[in-house]
């Protein structure tokens, strides 16, 4: 089966966010101030073949852990559906 993973990641909240931290103070400048916080991450969009959901997740999941996301500082979450 065809599954589509989408892969959101996020740098962890106790870390500094210089790009979101960046957006912040600037978006004063283009008239948006009632901005308190800005996080900045990635998000990712996947198609894969699987045998079942389960075997799709492992995929994600290996794909996540030791390519896409940096677990030392991001996080990440998906939400899988057939294509």
């Amino acid at each position: 089966m065809r599954y589509k993973a989408t892969i959101n990641i996020m740098p962890h909240k106790e870390l500094l966010d210089p790009q979101g931290k960046t957006v912040r103070n600037n978006l004063p400048n283009i008239g948006v101030d009632s901005v308190e916080d800005v996080r900045i991450g990635k998000r990712v969009e996947m198609t894969l073949n699987a045998d079942s959901e389960d075997k799709a997740k492992e995929q994600v999941e290996s794909a996540c852990s030791k390519l896409l996301a940096n677990m030392i500082m991001e996080s990440y979450e998906y939400e899988l559906s057939q294509a």
